[in-house]
């Protein structure tokens, strides 16, 4: 006798099987009934024929109320009236748990719930095959992030999520109590990383989570997100700095099309993977693209949303999904972006995807001098970032690197309209539960 565990594992030769999954569905067609019992391979369909199963079983399993888990012990046979091309018959039963009645929130039901009811019910929003598939996506997605970045010789790194200062300044930070003294949830790596610069280790990566604290609610702005940042030593130019992020993104969508084909084709989906290289447009020319289209915008002014988007459709025009914006102002880069000498400009750079933001990176100061003249000019004073500028008093390599917010990534490659449907349990201004 074959015990199998999963749908997907279940064949006509096995004769008798064990399944275990959720009640989605249950058919009483008079004389015979129909029970779809779920897992995550799929579904299978559980035939009743009345006269020929045990009345207190037939009574047990026609009586579930849906959601409720459940293990069926039963004979498979051939039907060519299911998609797998088989059927179980039961002969036993063991309720795991039946589910209470009626449900927050439907599975399989054709009405949309509200996104705020999805998230106060994501285990019953989970159970959806698409919702499924997009975590599923999501840890394939990392999964090749990494798989590129040590092809590359890059060294994961964990750095501290409670710092005494943030990377950058600013109000987006949110303030704890570290005994007796204050300190911050890290709202980025960057300063670790630059130190790790100095270290030897050349080429680091981390996949960790990152904290801002804006006031924004909007559908692309969360409090807590996965960052993807990666720091390399001694090179010549941001451009070598871009080009190994085009890389890793290549890699990076060829493998999502083709290792999450199953799960694209549950969302619909298909990925689309560009030509490299990408194009690399200046802050001054998009600035002359936007007001072109209507927007106007002067020198120093952040491109914003509605800038993006406008170079976004323009770009799609050209069938260009992914490109670079170069040279922003170094007024409106953190302090640890070189300067461009003898202009306005720094070696900077983001990444768009169809019209948004999904990284920002560049070469970094490694200067000493500079980098401290820096911090002055952004009103910060060094005497905060002692543990940070000391890493550059004794010999720092030229570095650059660059951050990506991978549920940004997920949200433009899968085309999903809202970065919540990427985070299993997101956290943003109105929400801090479950």
């Amino acid at each position: 006798m074959a015990i199998k565990r999963n749908s997907s594992d279940i064949s006509v030769e096995d004769g008798s099987v064990v399944i275990s999954g959720w009640v989605q569905d249950v058919r009483n067609m008079g004389g015979i009934s129909f029970l779809t019992l779920r897992d995550r391979f799929g579904t299978i369909q559980v035939t009743m024929p009345k006269k020929k199963i045990d009345p207190e079983l037939f009574g047990l399993l026609t009586k579930l109320s849906r959601e409720t888990a459940v293990s069926v012990t039963g004979d498979v046979k051939e039907s060519n009236q299911t998609a797998l091309g088989l059927e179980v018959i039961p002969t036993a039963a063991e309720v795991h748990s039946e589910a209470a009645v009626p449900l927050p929130l439907g599975v399989i039901d054709k009405v949309e719930a509200g996104m705020d009811t999805r998230l106060n019910n994501r285990f019953l929003d989970l159970r959806k095959p698409e919702v499924k598939a997009i975590f599923e996506l999501k840890a394939l997605m990392v999964e090749l992030i990494e798989e590129a970045v040590r092809t590359n010789g890059f060294t994961q790194v964990y750095t501290p999520k409670i710092g005494a200062a943030g990377a950058e300044g600013g109000a987006e930070l949110f303030k704890v109590e570290y005994f007796d003294r204050p300190a911050y949830l890290a709202q980025s790596p960057q300063l670790y990383k630059q130190i790790l610069m100095s270290s030897g280790l050349d080429r680091i990566f981390e996949l960790g989570p990152a904290f801002r604290a804006e006031q924004s609610n909007t559908n692309r702005h969360v409090t807590e997100f996965i960052s993807f940042d990666c720091e390399m030593a001694w090179i010549e130019n941001e451009e070598q700095v871009m080009a190994m992020i085009e890389e890793i993104i290549d890699h990076v969508l060829n493998g999502m099309r083709e290792r999450g084909a199953k799960q694209l084709e549950v969302l619909g989906k298909e990925i689309n993977v560009p030509a490299r290289p990408y194009p690399i447009l200046t802050y001054s020319e998009c600035l002359e693209m936007v007001n072109a289209n209507g927007l106007p915008l002067k020198e120093g002014d952040d491109l914003g949303t509605e800038g993006e988007k406008i170079i976004g459709d323009l770009m799609a025009e050209k069938g260009i999904d992914l490109y670079f914006i170069a040279e922003y102002p170094e007024e409106a880069k953190p302090f640890y972006i070189m300067e461009k000498d003898g202009t306005p400009y720094s070696f900077s750079f983001d990444l768009d995807y169809r019209g948004q933001e999904i990284s920002s990176g560049g070469q970094r100061e490694h200067r000493y001098e500079v980098l401290v003249e820096r911090m002055r000019k952004k009103g910060l004073d060094p005497e905060d970032f002692g543990f940070y500028l000391d890493a550059f008093r004794y010999g720092m390599p030229p570095h650059g690197g660059w951050g990506i917010g991978i549920e940004r990534l997920l949200v433009k490659m899968l085309d999903l309209s809202n970065i919540r449907e990427a985070i299993l349990f997101p956290r943003d201004p109105s929400r801090l539960a479950p």
